[in-house]
């Protein structure tokens, strides 16, 4: 098995929404997304960086990106402001499957369904576009709102990992596993686009 497409930095468009291929111009505009509410701060146990930590943390998507490992994106609303980061990882061929993750969106963009809208175009490029089986979602234990929001989604919870890394702060990690495969993917899009036709 193999991807239909391989994965490439592209640009996902919807209504709410623009999913742009990181670059390190977004700079100064994602600084200014972790400064609103200091969210890098509120957020300890997120993968949001500090300000002073925003262009590193572009370059390091950057390099995953070059090697293979990584699709990182920046999302933009409508008006063009930045909200935040998401991207693909784990890329795997052999089934092919793919994780959705390593997101953070300012907190004014929270509830206004670019979110949702974010998952859509994601999960609609994956399994229409790239041919996946398998859509993983991993967060945090104490993550309760992306618990949530995942679940939403319609994906399933395959279990959790209790220790498997650590926080900044040094504490102990356990991750939720969630994943959508192929076979559900069209009852995931049609409740997405149900949620979203309410905000249309």
């Amino acid at each position: 098995m193999a991807f239909l497409v391989a994965p490439s930095a592209v640009t996902l468009t919807g209504d709410l929404v623009e999913l742009r291929p990181l670059e390190p111009s977004h700079r100064d505009d994602l600084i200014d997304a972790v400064e609103e509410g200091d969210l890098w701060k509120t957020a300890w146990y997120t993968s949001v960086p500090a300000p002073d930590g925003v262009e590193a943390e572009i370059a390091r998507r950057i390099a995953l990106r070059e090697a293979g490992e990584m699709i990182p994106f920046t999302a933009v609303d409508a008006s063009g402001r930045v909200l935040g980061l998401t991207s693909y990882y784990d890329i795997v061929a052999d089934v092919p499957r793919l994780h959705i993750g390593y997101t953070w969106n300012r907190p004014s963009a929270h509830g206004t369904g670019t979110n949702a809208e974010s998952k859509l175009l994601l999960l609609q490029h994956a399994f229409e576009t790239l041919g996946v089986f398998r859509v993983g979602l991993t967060t945090q234990w104490v993550n309760f709102q992306s618990r949530a929001a995942i679940e939403r989604l319609g994906a399933k919870q395959d279990g959790v990992m209790r220790a498997v890394s650590r926080y900044r702060n040094g504490a102990l990690r356990d991750s939720v596993e969630f994943s959508i495969i192929e076979p559900e993917w069209p009852a995931v899009k049609a409740n997405l686009e149900a949620r979203l036709a309410k905000r249309r």
